[in-house]
């Protein structure tokens, strides 16, 4: 299963018919084959990395929490947990599964309990056989067939299920759990959940902070910590003071990236600079671009205020700028910009080619105001 087309209404404060379209657009060339996109059916690509940029509060999180919602559709077949208001949001998802391209559309409502989880009304589901001859017909409406044979489910669970049938990890939000100290027992719930060997936790932790030897799990709340050649035994409130914010937060990260890679599924990372230096982030990139390490076509999706790091995305039309006004709304750097491929992404960016520059007159004026 690969997600393709996501298309709202009514969602958080995005303008009506909000599109995010996660299918290659421009042109391929061989080395974007390599490195930029996945073949997940003949000629239909999407990417291995997928960044959102723009200002503060331009609506980047909103564009990952958008994804998040249908991944928690696909995957789990319900919405639940969120905490923005389900109530009036129209969802239509397109996505790739076993040689078939599915529409799915539904409109959300709140649960009437004290549960925080969404009702799915109005459900379609269409589907058509997917040809490459037909790419360019990937989302027209006539091309597609409605499916009428449902069996009845709670009002909770998307009929999304009788495509899928199964639960399955469709992606990972990094922003949506793992919390200070509890990000430890997510650490190890992932080690164990997906298993991976603990010899790769060793090399991820010797990269944040090389004092670190060895770090064990005894329970939920207490751990063995060999740092700097000392023996420790701490709960995980105590941990927290030891190792960095960074160190903490960079543990789970990155064996969540390990786990995306192993297993396939997607990985959404918000603000991915956040207490991380440039290089740990284009590593990231880099092993989400090289087929020898991501053999299951996993992609990466982030936000960033690291500008630099689209200079290592080869291509344009995985870069979408985000932009805030009345509404939030997307656009995308390849179909609404003309730049010129051989130019820096981050130059562009530096010269508000995006409109997406700080307020230097604002900062201006803040100054002056300090200096009273």
């Amino acid at each position: 299963m690969k997600l393709l087309y996501v298309k709202a209404k009514n969602f958080k404060n995005c303008i009506e018919g909000y599109t995010i379209d996660l299918v290659a657009k421009s042109r391929k060339t061989a080395e974007d084959k390599e490195y930029e996109l996945q073949e997940i059916a003949p000629d239909l690509y999407v990417y291995n990395t997928m960044a959102f940029i723009g200002k503060n509060a331009s609506g980047k999180t909103s564009a990952l929490e958008l994804l998040d919602a249908c991944y928690s559709i696909l995957g789990d077949f319900r919405l639940e947990d969120k905490h923005y208001d389900y109530d009036g949001v129209e969802l239509e998802i397109v996505f790739y599964h076993a040689g078939f391209i599915y529409k799915y559309e539904c409109l959300l409502s709140t649960d009437i309990s004290l549960s925080n989880q969404a009702i799915f009304k109005e459900e379609k589901l269409y589907r058509k056989k997917y040809y490459k001859s037909r790419i360019h017909e990937l989302y027209e409406d006539s091309s597609f067939e409605k499916m009428d044979e449902y069996g009845t489910l709670p009002e909770d669970i998307s009929k999304v299920f009788f495509v899928l049938e199964k639960k399955s990890t469709r992606a990972i939000y990094f922003e949506s759990f793992g919390n200070g100290a509890e990000t430890y027992r997510m650490i190890f719930k992932a080690l164990k959940n997906y298993s991976i060997d603990t010899l790769v936790l060793k090399n991820i932790m010797r990269i944040f902070d090389d004092n670190i030897e060895h770090l064990q799990s005894l329970d939920e709340h207490n751990y063995r910590l060999v740092f700097n050649g000392e023996e420790k035994y701490l709960s995980d409130s105590q941990l927290i003071y030891i190792l960095s914010s960074g160190t903490t937060k960079g543990l789970l990260l990155y064996t969540l990236m390990v786990a995306s890679l192993k297993e396939g599924f997607d990985l959404l990372v918000d603000e991915v600079e956040n207490h991380f230096h440039k290089t740990l982030v284009e590593n990231m990139i880099s092993l989400y671009k090289d087929k020898s390490v991501n053999k299951k076509n996993a992609s990466l999706i982030f936000t960033t205020h690291y500008c630099e790091v689209l200079d290592q995305m080869g291509r344009q039309d995985n870069i979408w700028i985000c932009k805030s006004g009345k509404h939030v709304s997307l656009s995308n750097m390849y179909e609404d910009y003309q730049i010129r491929t051989e130019l820096l992404k981050s130059k562009q960016y530096y010269n508000n080619a995006f409109q997406t520059a700080v307020n230097y007159e604002e900062l201006m004026s803040l100054k002056r105001k300090l200096k009273e």
